[in-house]
């Protein structure tokens, strides 16, 4: 089985923008996908979900305020017992102290001192009786109004309860499918590119897949044939076998979108990829540190072919210096090359790939 390196280029620039955007709900591209595809069975599944939850409120609703009308009763009976027995109490002490008469000037004085505080207080007390009674069931009151007023709410506009309590939710769902669809070019290429992988994974082990090859230069390489400095090349997949390297770009395009001209020909790109990969592979400093075996005819370079493939539909005609293909087309392409390295120039070649693009 091909052994395979890294994730393909097109999904981790997804997952990075998914998490650039705080969208964690997706372990795959395939729940990506099947989010898009059913985003409005999400949306009905969601209405319907706060549908029930508001049924539910507007049950225990039904349940609790006749409860809550009935505690703020018993409560209100309660503390007018309580009030009424502590008013009577100071009238029956006011009675007694009444009734102690006392030639004493000075108990005189203190007794009516006490009378004039008893007096004070029952009147106090018979003056803010309903006011005690209203506060001690003013808690209950209060949940009974605010339950009450959401009781009619619910049963004057159900539907409109029903949106307010999903509204959050289906902003977020809203958003979330906005951020996603303007990802769709990144959905697209990362099918394609996991196409390619899985198809080429068939492969056996003596071949080497490196997705997302990335690479920047410090010093810029010189391509004096088209006099292009290039600073850094990307390519989705290089191959290495033993037949050579080959460079893949996939695309997952429509035949509409292969005539688009505002979509740019990946020929170009493909083109200064090899030329850099072939630049390094094949300076002295390279062919040093790989140890290809010698030939007696010379020292051996690493060819590179040049592979554009396309998932859906192909241009027609051919391409100077690059070959392009369907999915279909890809394995019998690669397989039809004849071995021109041994399983351990083709690591080696492979192991270099690797840490140039690190």
């Amino acid at each position: 089985m091909c052994k395979i390196y890294n994730t393909v280029g097109s999904l981790t620039t997804l997952k990075s923008e998914l998490d650039r955007n705080k969208i964690s709900d997706f372990k795959s591209l395939k729940e990506v996908m099947v989010f898009q595809d059913s985003y409005p069975n999400h949306i009905q599944q969601l209405i319907s979900h706060h549908k029930n939850l508001i049924e539910q409120e507007k049950e225990i609703l039904s349940t609790d305020l006749p409860q809550l009308k009935m505690a703020i009763d018993i409560q209100k009976q309660e503390k007018s017992q309580v009030l009424t027995i502590e008013i009577n109490q100071l009238k029956e002490q006011l009675n007694i102290s009444k009734g102690n008469t006392s030639k004493n000037i000075f108990k005189k004085i203190r007794c009516a001192f006490k009378n004039w505080g008893y007096v004070k207080t029952i009147k106090f007390k018979e003056h803010n009786f309903e006011q005690e009674v209203e506060m001690s069931i003013g808690n209950l009151v209060q949940d009974y109004r605010i339950k009450n007023n959401r009781s009619q709410f619910i049963n004057s506009y159900f539907n409109e309860a029903v949106k307010r309590s999903a509204s959050g939710v289906l902003k977020e769902l809203e958003r979330k499918k906005t951020v996603i669809d303007g990802l769709n070019n990144y959905i697209y290429g990362a099918i394609g590119e996991q196409k390619v992988v899985k198809t080429l994974g068939a492969l056996n082990d003596d071949y080497f897949l490196i997705n997302d090859f990335d690479v920047s230069f410090s010093k810029a390489i010189y391509n004096r044939h088209e006099n292009d400095y290039i600073k850094s090349v990307q390519i989705d997949h290089v191959l290495v076998g033993p037949s050579g390297i080959f460079l893949i770009e996939t695309k997952n395009w429509s035949e509409k979108s292969i005539e688009n001209l505002n979509l740019r020909s990946p020929v170009q790109q493909i083109k200064r990829t090899s030329f850099a990969l072939f630049y390094l592979l094949n300076s002295d400093r390279s062919s040093y540190q790989l140890h290809l075996d010698n030939h007696h005819w010379g020292d051996k370079k690493i060819s590179i072919k040049n592979l554009i493939v396309l998932t859906t539909a192909k241009p027609k005609g051919e391409f100077q210096h690059v070959k392009i293909l369907t999915l279909n087309e890809l394995l019998s392409y690669v397989k039809y090359f004849k071995p021109v390295y041994s399983s351990a120039e083709t690591k080696r070649i492979a192991e270099m790939i690797l840490w140039i693009n690190k």
